[in-house]
């Protein structure tokens, strides 16, 4: 009697958690487990972009913009005398206020022209950090001093299982926005927009608030970045920055809980470990890049699941009886 896919979905669950968990036990020094907290807020980020490209059908450029305003604020924050909840909050409110300019402007159309707002937007972000030396301090960027709740999070353990927990609270609010009535509005504004503005469904309105909670999660994922590195310059808000997340996503396999998760883990081993390794290691992801688009369009995760179906169905059929495979009796 094989187990239904809900009790193999719990089972997954609880087992990644555990792993999760543990991970700072049995890996082999404090690296890895620094490695591990890039690999969440580098997946809270994603799965931020994931809310609008995958279930919005929106591609950004500009959200590594949003991201730095996070950061910035922080640092920023701290650096008046701020505490450290305070600069949190101001941080959130601050870059969730900024995204709704953000989706003012950019929500003007879709596909393309979308794309190309975003673009601008956060070029013209990055211009500002880069130029704006008073507040940001230029190329040099800013130091933040310190992390929240006292010596709990300077070390790598006490901030990774920061870091776990952070994540396993925006992974499950992803997970109730995507399945409530309007998550399901938001895929119907990317599949029929037409059609659901004839059903009296408000298509701008829902695509800004998917927006704002995209901006929000762009936000959690600045704060962590910035206090994991201690330390924020405009390199953050760079086009490359946006272009990676964008990659992690549509790699991982978009309007996916654990697409963006996979795709996030894939760059920044990628980035941090095989580069050790490999000289050329931006062309060895590029290749990687390149064979997920040729043999699995979807993305790492869709395809892995129709590859373990095929496979199932392979065995399926050859453990099936020869008659009964002929429809003889």
């Amino acid at each position: 009697m094989t187990a239904s896919p809900a009790t193999n979905r719990v089972i997954g669950a609880v087992v990644a958690l555990i792993v999760a968990a543990s991970l700072p036990l049995w890996l082999p020094g404090t690296y890895y487990t620094n490695i591990a907290s890039q690999i969440l807020f580098y997946a809270i980020f994603a799965l931020s972009i994931d809310i609008l490209l995958g279930y919005g059908g929106l591609v950004s450029l500009g959200h590594a913009g949003l991201f730095g305003i996070s950061c910035y604020t922080v640092a920023v924050a701290l650096m008046a005398g701020w505490s450290h909840g305070a600069a949190i909050v101001m941080a959130l409110i601050v870059t969730v206020a900024s995204t709704a300019v953000f989706a003012l402007v950019s929500l003007r159309t879709t596909g393309i022209g979308f794309l190309m707002i975003t673009l601008a937007i956060g070029q013209i972000l990055w211009g500002l950090a880069y130029r704006w030396i008073s507040v940001t301090n230029g190329d040099n960027g800013l130091t933040v001093k310190g992390r929240p709740f006292g010596t709990l999070l300077l070390s790598p353990e006490g901030f990774y299982y920061a870091t776990l927990v952070t994540f396993l609270v925006v992974f499950a609010l992803v997970v109730v926005f995507v399945r409530s009535p309007f998550g399901a509005a938001l895929a119907g504004t990317r599949d029929q927009p037409r059609r659901m503005n004839a059903l009296g469904f408000n298509v701008w309105m829902t695509r800004f608030y998917a927006c704002l909670f995209s901006g929000l999660l762009a936000g959690v994922a600045g704060v962590l970045f910035v206090y994991y590195n201690q330390f924020i310059s405009p390199q953050a808000l760079a086009l490359t920055a946006s272009a990676e997340v964008v990659l992690m996503v549509i790699s991982g396999g978009a309007a996916t809980f654990l697409g963006p998760i996979v795709g996030a883990a894939l760059v920044v081993i990628m980035k941090n470990v095989a580069s050790a390794y490999i000289a050329r290691w931006n062309f060895l992801l590029g290749a990687i890049f390149v064979a997920i688009v040729v043999f699995m369009p979807d993305g790492i995760v869709p395809g892995s699941r129709r590859f373990v179906g095929w496979i199932r169905a392979r065995r399926s059929g050859q453990a099936r009886p020869a008659g009964k495979a002929e429809g003889k009796p």
